[in-house]
């Protein structure tokens, strides 16, 4: 259709340059008023067709740029589309990373918590004590209660090792001798025993530990070493409830 056009608008210039040349050569066939109709008819046809050629032209050009523009717009939609789906894997990545440092937090106040001290009593005296160091005395202590009195001797011995300050000391110490006495080891427990005099005098356990030495040295056949471990309870303590047995050991040792 575009050649088409071009070749009517090339043969209508022809047309035109023809007529202007041959009006002159040839002035007795037209008058000047039929001339210059003919030439305004010619132009205003070329014109015509110049006009429907750029109108054709144009239109073309505008379905090729609506073409380009439809073509551009499904890009756009796909790389909108790509971008949403990479925005929900970032929004689901920051939600479960958000979760993971909430539960972070709660563990890491959690454990906080379990290292905190916390009031006890002990032997009528409220003290702070750190949570894992409860927790290693009551397991020893229920190893002892159990009757597995190995297993609770090496407990008590290694709590002792980590908490030698410890408010449970004392009683640790005791009970570390018990557990020696009780599986017929009388020198262990004596030497335990004589720790928690030597060590901690000022506790409750220090009575009854003077109590558990007399009955090692008669368990070894030495008397004289049990009344003077009972006469030592007597002097240092004789307002304990464990002064009372220590008399009446003394008569049976008589």
């Amino acid at each position: 259709m575009m050649r088409v056009t071009r070749s009517n608008l090339a043969a209508a210039c022809l047309a035109a340059a023809s007529l202007a040349s041959f009006a002159p050569a040839h002035a007795g066939l037209f008058d000047d008023d039929e001339a210059r109709k003919a030439i305004l008819d010619l132009r205003s046809k070329i014109d015509t067709l110049r006009q429907e050629t750029d109108t054709k032209l144009a239109d073309k050009a505008d379905k090729s740029s609506t073409i380009d523009l439809l073509n551009q717009n499904e890009e756009l939609k796909q790389e909108v589309a790509k971008l949403r789906g990479q925005i929900e894997v970032l929004t689901n990545d920051l939600a479960n990373a958000q979760q993971r440092q909430k539960d972070f937090y709660v563990d890491l106040d959690n454990r906080l918590r379990n290292l905190e001290p916390k009031k006890v009593s002990v032997d009528g005296h409220d003290v702070d004590m750190a949570p894992d160091e409860q927790k290693a005395y009551d397991s020893a202590m229920a190893l002892f209660k159990d009757g597995d009195y190995k297993g609770a001797g090496a407990a008590l011995n290694d709590f002792l090792r980590r908490y030698p300050g410890s408010a449970f000391a004392a009683s640790a110490q005791y009970a570390l001798g018990n557990s020696y006495y009780v599986q017929s080891d009388y020198k262990g427990a004596l030497s335990a025993q004589q720790a928690v005099i030597k060590n901690y005098p000022d506790s409750p356990k220090a009575p009854e530990a003077l109590l558990s030495i007399a009955s090692c040295y008669v368990e070894l056949k030495d008397k004289p070493g049990a009344k003077r471990a009972l006469d030592m309870l007597l002097k240092q303590y004789p307002d304990s409830p464990s002064a009372q047995t220590a008399k009446e050991r003394l008569r049976s040792l008589k």
